[in-house]
């Protein structure tokens, strides 16, 4: 990410704008390290939040490339000079990490740090991270560090201003994990007023069929479209309470990885060919992330059970900073119109609610015969 030292006001301030602008703690540690990394002009920059057993909850590195960090190993555990900034709480400048007497060595893939800087990251007296720097690109003084006190006063002040918005998004989570669990118990209590009945209906019409069997036979089909019609009602209503649940795969695997899985079910599942393809997508805000799968499912929902397509393609690829969902499918198409005319609507204005609602946009594409394109954009973080 860094192409050269940025100095001055402007540059301070950018940072610590981009700081601010996530709500997501992810978000938020990986903006605050590339930051850094710029402002100072290092070739690698790390933050570390310590967990309670000794070791990282999250570690996140810049200037390291993505194999090289799955080459290096688990992350790493609270010791040496990790410790030192965690547990002391002081800042550290080294003209060489690898002479200090704390230094415990790294793993063989890890990169060769010589010169460092770094300090805690703290909220009042609690130590809630550790933000390093090493190897800075200038020349070096004889026996001497390349980041100076300036660039250690630099770097205080935007642990201090990392601290805040590192809290901020630690609150802004919890507040969103209160609110799902809020409307996960809504969702319990809607379920057994309304599932519940239904199926209590359905199992004494389906008892009724059950005796008019022998005796009626033509009282007892009736009975039996009455269990169709309530059962079709009762799926319906989970799949409508289901739904807005967010899935737990998103968090733990992220959006493309789930998206793959469920359209290799999905494959699997149907006589259609249902395939994905992603390109060069990175993280999202989630509320983006979310509202692409939903709409992904939605309108795979409606390509596998309405259009009789016999091939069915989703592509995710990156436009800018954001993304672009694409569901093309070969099956019977309609018009969009003629749907929204008779009330029917295949799921489209929650589509485009979804879509408006992550700061996105929804486009349909489609006529009788011809199939249907149905494209997504949001705009990224």
């Amino acid at each position: 990410m860094s192409h050269g030292p940025r100095s001055g006001l402007a540059a301070v301030s950018s940072a610590l704008l981009a700081m601010s602008r996530h709500l997501e703690v992810r978000d938020v540690l990986k903006t605050i390290v590339a930051s850094a990394r710029e402002l100072l002009d290092a070739q690698y920059a790390a933050l570390g939040v310590p967990d309670d057993h000794g070791g990282f909850a999250q570690f996140v590195v810049d200037g390291v490339s993505e194999e090289q960090w799955k080459a290096i190993g688990p992350l790493p555990r609270q010791h040496g000079i990790l410790a030192a900034m965690l547990h002391e709480a002081r800042s550290e400048r080294l003209a060489d990490v690898r002479k200090d007497p704390r230094f415990e060595g790294w793993p063989k893939a890890h990169p060769d740090l010589v010169d460092f800087l770094g300090l805690p990251i703290r909220d009042g007296d609690e130590v809630i991270g550790a933000l390093f720097l090493a190897n800075k690109n200038c020349e070096r003084p004889e026996g001497g560090c390349g980041f100076t006190v300036d660039d250690e006063e630099l770097l205080g002040i935007l642990a201090q201003h990392a601290a805040i918005a590192l809290t901020n998004a630690r609150l802004y989570e919890r507040s969103r994990e209160l609110t799902i669990a809020e409307e996960r118990s809504r969702l319990a209590h809607e379920l057994h007023d309304a599932v519940s009945q239904k199926l209590f209906s359905l199992r004494l019409t389906a008892q009724a069929a059950a005796r008019l069997v022998d005796r009626d036979p033509s009282r007892a089909k009736g009975e039996l479209q009455q269990v169709a019609a309530l059962a079709a009602e009762a799926a319906d209503e989970l799949r409508a309470a289901v739904v807005e649940l967010r899935p737990a795969a998103l968090d733990e695997d992220g959006l493309v990885a789930t998206l793959r899985t469920q359209i290799q079910v999905l494959d699997r599942a149907h006589s259609a060919r249902v395939t994905f393809a992603g390109h060069g997508v990175k993280a999202l805000p989630a509320s983006q992330e979310e509202a692409l799968l939903r709409v992904a499912q939605e309108a795979l929902h409606n390509a596998l059970r309405h259009s009789g397509a016999d091939h069915v393609d989703v592509t995710l690829d990156r436009r800018g900073s954001g993304a672009v969902l694409r569901i093309t499918d070969d099956g019977s198409g309609f018009d969009p119109s003629a749907v929204r005319r008779a009330g029917r609507h295949l799921g489209l204005v929650s589509m485009r609610d979804r879509a408006s609602g992550a700061g996105g946009t929804l486009t349909v594409e489609s006529a009788p015969g011809k199939g249907t394109v149905i494209e997504m954009e949001v705009p990224g973080g």
